[in-house]
Formats: structure tokens, sequence, C-alpha cells
């Protein structure tokens, strides 16, 4: 396997974990695509804790295991992830955790809508979808992903199950990720004062534009 990308993956996983947006026992897996390949190096480890490069496999996008070991439960995931790789070739990182506040929409079947500013800001600005359930892995898990999928759109919530991102690097999705576990807290903390309370969709844009503009504007110094 290439070093390069085995080194990659294990920052990523360390990234993610560093983010706190991960079960307590950091159960997941995260995916890379390989530049100019039908390829991903994806983690086949039952947790992202302790992950060494054994853990790491080499996978093609047809979901072929080309280097490396895939334990069942691992395997039964890969194909969410090649899923990803073959509908956006902008796609670089899949990135999948059972992050806490997250995983509580998705198991109570609850889209999370845009009711942090955040969420406008990076992509979501008409929150996080949920795609319907299906035994994990199977045809049916997948198909229900890619139906519920919306172009642009870097996340989505799995029924019963957890979360889905996908970005073009592991930076932007680990980002993500964070983001829309913040937005999951925030709103079953709001829940206690009333319940939270969507942002107007022209408000959304501004959130955006104003991004955008700040962005554009570079680092200031004094």
């Amino acid at each position: 396997m290439d070093k390069s990308m085995v080194d990659q993956v294990l920052a990523a996983a360390a990234s993610v974990l560093a983010s706190g947006a991960i079960s307590a026992n950091g159960h997941g897996n995260v995916s890379l695509r390989v530049p100019g390949a039908e390829e991903m190096y994806f983690t086949s480890a039952s947790s992202l804790k302790g992950l060494t490069p054994d853990g790491i496999a080499r996978v093609a996008l047809d979901g072929t295991l080309l280097e490396g070991n895939l334990p069942p439960i691992q395997g039964a995931v890969v194909d969410m992830h090649t899923a990803m790789y073959q509908d956006d070739p902008q796609v670089g990182c899949v990135l999948h955790t059972h992050s806490p506040y997250a995983t509580a929409h998705a198991v109570a079947h609850q889209p999370i809508d845009c009711w942090i500013e955040a969420l406008a800001m990076f992509g979501l600005p008409d929150g996080v979808p949920l795609a319907a359930y299906g035994p994990r892995g199977s045809a049916q898990a997948v198909a229900n992903i890619r139906r519920a999928v919306r172009p642009g759109v870097p996340a989505v919530l799995l029924a019963n199950h957890g979360v889905l991102i996908f970005h073009r690097t592991p930076e932007l999705a680990i980002f993500v990720g964070g983001v829309v576990e913040e937005a999951a807290q925030a709103s079953l903390n709001a829940r206690a004062l009333g319940g939270p309370v969507v942002i107007p969709a022209e408000l959304r844009a501004a959130a955006l534009q104003r991004a955008m503009t700040f962005e554009a504007a570079g680092v200031r110094t004094a």
C-alpha cells in the first residue's frame, strides 16, 4: 500500500477523534479517494481509536478488496463509501460516524434543519436530509442514501444508524461533521426552551454570501 495514503487516512481518523463528533467507542470509518485511480483507502478496523496501518484496506470503487483485510462488519458499509465516489467525482473523502446528537436525529427520523448559521455558511442551507432505513450495507440502504442526497449537500443522516459526510478533502469533511453535530446538539438543547427556530431562507443566502465575501478578502493583519 502507498505509505502516503495510509498516513493521510491515519491523520484523518485522528482528526475525527479530536473533533469530538464521534461516539464514545470511536466506531466509524473514513475513506480517501486515490487521486487518478478508481480506488480508495478505507479504515477497516472496528474503531478509529488506536488505528494502525493494519486497520486500513485498499479497495477498488467497485468494492473489490485490493490490499489489506475487511472484516464482515466493516466490509458491509464499503458500498456506501464507494457510492459517494462513483456519484460525484469531486468527492475526495467520505466519513461515517455515530456522532451522538446527529445519530439521535437519525434514530428519531428527524432531519436537521438550518437552525445555526454555520449550516448555511458551509453547504447545508437546507439542513441535513434523512435517508430511509435499510439493513446495514444492503443494496436498499445504498439506494436510500443515493435517493436522499441532494446536489451540493455534503451530508446525510442514516435512519436508525448514524451520519454520512462526503466532501472534497478530509479537512472539509471533518469540519462539516462537526457543524452537523453542533446543529443537532443545539436542536436538542433548544427543545427545553420551546424548540429550535429555522433561519429564514433569504437570510441563509445572506449568511453564505457574507462568508464568501470574507473568504475572498483573505486574512487581515494589523
